[in-house]
């Protein structure tokens, strides 16, 4: 296996990205991995190594710039709610992620596929009901609220929701107003799995309930969503 850095930009930020990959004679597929509110750190690194045990080629990417880690949750908040509060703005980050893992040699530009952890499992959803060219999206414990809904026919990507039944940053009336959200946008290929007595963070061994008294890993459901990712990408990415 092979990793790397790779620096993009989107407008005035300067964002550094982690690349793994392994050797191939052809083309393979390309998978995105957006980063928890804490920033592209480990975990995230992580999980596009793991992505690139698959067979993919994954490009864990910076959304903050500069590899910004957040220290705490204030900086967290802060970091997100920026993004958040201008969606046409965290959607341009995301696109910019996207046209770099792309233009890569190694990557076959027609079967493309996007994965996010909290914060990040926002940003997978924002690509798809902006129309990006993706196969799939899969949001893990991501908050599914948004200021720009999905429209009839826009919606390109098989969309997969992965989410703790007791989030409370995904709570049942947001994840019923997702649904209805897909149905009315016509989305041809939607999904929410909902993992009983299973709260926020439940992918990261790191979630203790330290920072955030609602994040707390799940081993059971953590196996779980992964196998459920590999499914959806074994159907429309190889």
């Amino acid at each position: 296996m092979q990793t790397r850095d790779v620096d993009y930009r989107c407008e005035q930020a300067n964002l550094r990205g982690y690349l793994a990959w392994n050797d191939s004679a052809e083309p393979q597929p390309g998978i995105l991995v957006f980063h928890e509110g804490l920033g592209l750190g480990d975990f995230a690194m992580e999980r596009a190594r793991r992505l690139a045990g698959l067979g993919y080629v994954a490009l864990a990417a910076d959304m903050f710039g500069e590899r910004r880690q957040a220290r705490n949750l204030q900086e967290v908040t802060t970091l997100v709610g920026g993004l958040r509060a201008e969606p046409e703005k965290l959607r341009a980050r995301g696109r910019a992620a996207l046209e770099t893992l792309a233009a890569l040699p190694q990557v076959d530009a027609r079967r493309l596929g996007a994965i996010g952890f909290c914060f990040g499992g926002s940003v997978v959803l924002e690509l798809a009901r902006a129309g990006a060219d993706l196969r799939a999206v899969v949001s893990f414990h991501g908050v599914l609220a948004t200021k720009m809904p999905a429209v009839s026919g826009k919606v390109r990507a098989s969309v997969l929701v992965l989410t703790g039944a007791d989030d409370p940053l995904a709570p049942p009336d947001q994840v019923a107003d997702f649904e209805n959200e897909m149905r009315a946008a016509a989305v041809r290929d939607w999904q929410v799995i909902s993992y009983g007595n299973t709260l926020h963070g439940f992918t990261n061994p790191a979630s203790d309930g330290s920072m955030l008294r609602s994040a707390l890993y799940n081993a059971q459901a953590d196996r779980r969503s992964w196998a459920s990712m590999q499914s959806l990408f074994d159907e429309v990415l190889t």
